[in-house]
């Protein structure tokens, strides 16, 4: 009898263990990076940066980029639509490796995660309807303002206190494609959004809207990644050097936003 028990004893243990090995390389393979890929969590409706076009296909200035450095580091990219407003949490959770879509370098998110060398400049402004009488920020009094939650935008607005005072509504929305449909029909009467983004769309929609002057500062575009990947934070930013040293990030820029 005690030999049977031990036997099944030890027929359990190695089950176990041969369990566990099958859990660990699940788990590699389905959260996070492997050794020869990386995925990049993006908002897919935020043109020209990452979005899908009129196949379903997801491209852009950033998805063009990532795959230029997956060729350069020799790992494979994967890309993968995220809720932006939980972007860091997928980050820090190992859902996604990285975070490649227009992402502003900001000291609260340098607390919370590590960011590469900065790769693009970019500015938050207004957009209005084109026929708005809204001039600058103070005409802001009094309307309803849509920006996209959890982004820059969000965040450049709500830092001047006492223009928001005076706004009747700041309206979030989960992409920017729906709060410029909402301008357009005059659900909101402007916008705050990234100058890129604003200017890609507008000029796919001519006679639709209009930019202020007046502006929420400029800012940086960087890729985030946990900040305990040095190494492979390293390799980023090794390869996006040779990518704007070789001519390729003029050659990406071209392809989106035409000549600077």
């Amino acid at each position: 009898m005690k030999k049977v028990v031990l036997a099944l004893v030890a027929v359990l243990l190695v089950s176990a263990l041969l369990a566990g090995c099958g859990v660990n390389k699940d788990h590699s393979s389905s959260k996070g990076s492997s050794k020869d890929k990386f995925v990049v969590g993006l908002d897919d409706s935020f043109p020209p940066m990452g979005f899908r076009d009129e196949n379903g296909e997801i491209v852009g200035f950033d998805i063009d980029l990532a795959k230029e450095v997956s060729k350069r580091t020799g790992l494979s990219v994967e890309f993968k639509p995220v809720d932006w407003d939980g972007i860091l949490l997928s980050l820090n959770n190992k859902d996604i490796d990285l975070i490649w879509n227009g992402l502003t370098i900001t000291e609260e998110r340098k607390e919370k995660i590590g960011f590469s060398e900065s790769y693009l400049k970019n500015r938050q402004i207004i957009v209005v309807s084109k026929n708005s009488n809204i001039k600058s920020k103070k005409d802001l009094n009094g309307k309803v303002v849509a920006v996209q939650m959890g982004s820059s935008s969000d965040e450049a607005l709500n830092k001047e206190t006492d223009l928001v005072k005076g706004i009747k509504e700041i309206k979030k929305y989960s992409n920017n494609t729906e709060a410029l449909m909402d301008l357009k029909y005059q659900r909101v009467s402007a916008v705050v959004i990234d100058e890129v983004v604003a200017r890609y769309y507008i000029s796919k929609k001519p006679g639709d809207y209009k930019i202020l002057e007046d502006n929420f500062g400029e800012e940086e575009y960087g890729v985030g990644y946990r900040k305990n990947d040095t190494e492979f934070g390293a390799k980023i930013d090794k390869a996006l050097k040779q990518i704007k040293e070789d001519g390729t990030m003029n050659t990406i820029y071209k392809k989106w936003f035409g000549e600077k």
